[in-house]
Formats: structure tokens, sequence, C-alpha cells
């Protein structure tokens, strides 16, 4: 017995000793070692609002300057060919916060109450929440700000969206808003939205975190310091390239999407396009500065090397291609965006990924990249073997969707549109980057078309509205629709 008794002693020392040296093992004070799961990586959420491709790493306009965004993007993988779910805001964050596509909620434009085609169990900020996670926010979101109360743990109250109330030299033409502001950062309030993030980033976490900031800059009106200004000299200001008659080889309703507005035609009256330009190149330099401050608190606190950063602008935005301005169509300067991940373990510095992807992807890739389940109601598909290989195989597409049964879809080559008269646009980015000529209507490129079109959503419901209390009939569904193949 006493010999039975010392062999288990000596196996229970040998297990203690094992396990407190172990490298998932930790000591108590009283040296008894714990047994510890790995630690689930934070997450920095960067929504950007009405940023289009313009950033200097992407190399679209060389007048850029964004040195934050491009030091973000060395730092891991930079997609170069991503693309929005819905050129405009709200059906855009909509779609990509809940994982499903506009055409199955029927959130196609900003007066589509979202609340009524999606529920906060759906939101992405919510399986986070349910995992564990600490979730906070400050800016906008969802369309209008922080979307469902019960998704957060805790928010940075309310967010100033528009202008402090500060002295503003206008400059604006008709729509197009924009000014210097008499003051310094501070007078904008993406400022003190970034203040919100750098003080979480700097306090201490029990839990892991799920960190949005949403910026509302570059989104009009273009009012920002006068320093700004100053990094974009006027006489230096280059306009986008554009072609003669550009709009002559398409079909009436694209016609009416780059003319709806009426912005071109008073821009052009005005004769100061680039004085435009130039405030839209003096937000994106404000933005950018707003960033860098965020990434400086990131590297500088406990968290750096175990948070996912993610940052994405929720679709494009015209300057005068096509004779249009805004986003509200289906070209290429509507619907890309910047689209940067940094992902502990998986993604390496300096990754550039070509492929053709759209913002359905962020959802499941920070489920599967934070180790929670990806719901079944999202249609997306994670892109994380892109971010470990950004060359690696992928079959998929980019889907855009603009109002009822309009779509687009963009491959590594083609743009191809077809809107719900039936009316076509098709363009080979190979040669032309600015879609400059429509292909549609040659016959040599139907059975690529038709390929194409497999591509198209099946399901395409009607646009939810507000209803009246006990109006059931009118209800949006909540599934179907289909995946990109």
């Amino acid at each position: 017995m006493p010999h039975r008794r010392f062999s288990s002693s000596l196996r229970l020392a040998i297990a203690l000793v094992t396990l407190c040296f172990h490298p998932l093992g930790c000591f108590h004070p009283l040296g008894i070692a714990l047994s510890a799961e790995p630690k689930k990586p934070n997450v920095l959420f960067i929504a950007v609002d009405d940023l289009n491709h313009w950033v200097g790493h992407l190399g679209r306009n060389k007048q850029t300057k964004t040195p934050n965004l491009d030091r973000l993007a060395k730092m891991g993988v930079t997609f170069t060919n991503a693309h929005c779910a819905a050129p405009i805001c709200n059906p855009s964050r909509t779609a990509l916060l809940s994982g499903l596509r506009p055409s199955t909620t029927g959130v196609y434009d900003n007066g589509d109450p979202y609340e009524l085609a999606v529920n906060n169990k759906q939101s992405l900020v919510t399986q986070f929440k349910d995992a564990g996670y600490e979730t906070l926010g400050m800016g906008k979101l969802w369309h209008g700000g922080l979307g469902f109360p019960k998704q957060w743990t805790s928010t940075g109250g309310p967010d100033g969206n528009g202008q402090r109330k500060t002295k503003v030299d206008d400059r604006s033409i008709g729509g197009i808003k924009f000014g210097i502001i008499d003051g310094d950062d501070t007078s904008v309030p993406d400022t003190h939205i970034a203040d919100y993030g750098i003080a979480e980033l700097n306090k201490a976490h029990d839990q892991p975190f799920f960190l949005t900031i949403g910026f509302h800059k570059p989104h009009m009106p273009w009012n920002v310091p006068k320093k700004y200004y100053d990094m974009h000299p006027l006489d230096s200001i280059e306009l986008p390239p554009t072609k003669q008659g550009d709009l002559d080889d398409l079909p009436a309703v694209a016609i009416r999407m780059a003319h709806s507005s009426g912005d071109h035609a008073a821009v052009l009256a005005s004769g100061r396009w680039k004085e435009a330009v130039q405030a839209y190149l003096a937000a994106i330099s404000y933005l950018d500065g707003q960033v860098g401050r965020v990434l400086d608190a990131l590297e500088k606190s406990p968290y750096a090397s175990n948070t996912i950063i993610c940052l994405w602008g929720d679709h494009g935005w015209h300057l005068g291609e096509k004779e249009h301005w805004r986003k509200f169509a289906l070209w290429e300067e509507a619907t890309r965006a910047p689209l940067i991940w940094v992902a502990p373990g998986v993604t390496k510095p300096n990754g550039v990924c070509n492929r053709s992807v759209d913002f359905m992807t962020i959802y499941p890739t920070l489920c599967e990249l934070s180790g929670i389940p990806i719901p079944d109601h999202v249609v997306g598909k994670s892109i994380r073997s892109l971010l470990a290989d950004p060359n690696s195989a992928w079959n998929d597409v980019a889907l855009t969707t603009f109002g009822q049964n309009n779509h687009a879809i963009r491959d590594e080559r083609w743009r191809y549109i077809r809107y719900a008269d039936g009316s076509e646009e098709l363009y080979d980015h190979n040669n032309d980057s600015y879609e400059w000529t429509n292909l549609a209507s040659k016959p040599e490129h139907n059975a690529l078309k038709q390929q194409l079109a497999m591509n198209f959503p099946t399901t395409n419901v009607p646009a939810v509205k507000k209803v009246s209390a006990g109006d059931e009939n009118q209800k949006p569904k909540k599934n179907g629709g289909k995946k990109p193949k």
C-alpha cells in the first residue's frame, strides 16, 4: 500500500510539472498549473464612407496622398479587385453586415428600412458578441449609425454625424458640397471617432474585443481644414480620364443613371471641376490621417500581435467619369473600393491579391479567422485561402446590385452589366480599364455573357418598404438568393 501511494504521488507530481511547462499551461500564483485555451484574436473593423479606389497603393489616381492606408496595405493583404454588394450606403452596409444580398432582403436604396428586412441575430457584430467578444463601436457602421442596439456591449455615444459648428468657407457646386474649415482636425467629427478607438486600444480588456471605427469622410460635405487642401495645390490637379461621347454606346437606362443627379452638367457649367477633385482628395487625406492615428495606437498597445484588421470602403465614387458623379451606378468607379486585411498568423506583409471578390466575403472570413461558426443564412464565401496565399485558386466573381434586378458581374477581366429591362454592357478590363467601349452587342461575346450571367441571383424581391401594423403580406422574405459561383 505505501508503495502504491508513493507511485500515485509521483505520477501526480510528474503530471503537474508537465502541465506547468506545457505551452498551453500557466502558473497559478500558488504554483498550480492551469490549462488555458488559445487566445482568441481581437478585431479592429474600420469602415470608410464613400472612399473609392483613389488610394495610393491601388494606383488608380497618382495625385492621392494616403501614406497610412498604404502602410496598412503593406502590413497584410490588399485586394485590387474588390467590389461592393451595392453602390449606395444603406444596401451596401446591410448586405455586408447581415450576410444577405440586396436581391434577397429588398434593401436597394437608402430609404429602404433595413430593420424590416434583417434582424439583430443576423448581424455580424452579434455573432461576435454571442461568442464572448466585447463589441465596441462609434461612428457609421449600419446606415445612419451603429444599428441594432442589442449587438453592442458598449458604444462611444453620439458620433457627431455632420459638420461641427465652425466657420466654413463654402465652395460647393450645386449638389457637390465642399469647403475649407476655419479650424483644426478637432472641428471634424471623425477626429473624435478616431479618439474613441484610440481610447479603447489604450484600455485593458478582459475579453477579446470587436472594435468598430466607422469613419464618415470622405463622404460629402468635403469640409476639412485648409492644410489638407494645401496638400493638393489646385494648379497641380489633374482631371480623371474621360472620353468624348462616352455614353453613345450605352442603353437608355444607363444614360439615365449617369445623368440622374445633374451634377456633371453643373460642374461643367461652373468651370470648377478641378476644385471638386481637389476637395475630394483633401477629404481622403484627412481620413488617411485619422486611420494613421488609430494604427499608431494599435501598434503601441499590447494587442498589436493578436488583432485582425479589416478596412473597407462601402462603395466607390465617380468624379466625372462616364459623365457621372457620386455612386448610384454599376460601373467600375462606383463599385470598386479598398479592402485591406491584416490577420496575424495568416497574412504576410506586402500581400497583393488581384482576384475578384465582393464584400459579402467579409462576414464569413471574420468568422472563420476568429473560430466562430458561420451562420447558415450567410451567402458569402470566406477568403481565408487568399489571405494566406493571394495567388491561390479562386473561382468566384464579384456581384453588385443597384435596384431590383439590375446587376453587375466583375471577374478578373470582364465587367458584365444587365439591367431589369434586359439591356446590357460588357467591358474588357485588360484593354479598357475606364470602360469606354461597350462590347455587349458583339456576337462573339454571347457565350461569355451567358457564362457570366450564371452568377446573377435567381431571387430578386421587391424593395422593402415601411408597412402599417398587421400588414404581414407586405413583409419581405428573409431567405432565398443565390451565391455567386
